[in-house]
């Protein structure tokens, strides 16, 4: 049972590795702005995480919900002392994706904000003006005259 719990670890320091190296390659296209391939990573990542999952599951199961340290402090010292460095390498590794998912976020709440503000801009200059009065000709005019006496109208 011990080599299969360890196995399962490894996969899943792995898996994290190349969690990390995958964020690390969204971060690129996006700072490119290249979507076709944001959006395939994106597939890539969550599938990547669907598996971590399974892995996780698989082991809290198998555990019967005893933690991963705690089953090391009872199997022999040199077991033990391998899962336990597994189980940190895992933690650290979870850490830098985190870190690097938060960079991705920002990231891309940034380009989406600039979108928008980009589109709001292109949309008011592409709206006609508002008309509120009519003017003399029968038209609508956009704005007010300033003074009735310098425009000749008394």
């Amino acid at each position: 049972m011990q080599n299969i719990i360890h196995e399962s670890l490894s996969r899943q320091d792995k898996a994290l590795c190349l969690l990390r190296d995958l964020l690390e390659e969204e971060y690129s296209s996006l700072l490119s702005r290249d979507t076709d391939t944001v959006v395939s990573l994106e597939f890539s990542i969550q599938e990547l995480i669907r598996h971590l999952a399974v892995e996780k599951t698989f082991v809290i199961k198998l555990l019967g919900g005893m933690r991963v340290a705690e089953y090391a402090g009872v199997l022999p010292e040199d077991l033990g002392a391998a899962m336990l460095a597994t189980l940190r390498s895992i933690d650290t590794s979870e850490q830098s994706v985190a870190r690097q998912a938060s960079r991705n976020t920002t990231l891309s709440l940034a380009l989406l904000d600039q979108s928008s503000r980009t589109l709001q801009a292109l949309t008011s200059q592409a709206m006609p003006p508002k008309a509120e009065t009519y003017g003399r000709r029968g038209g609508m005019r956009t704005q007010h005259p300033q003074a009735a006496l310098i425009s000749g109208r008394l």
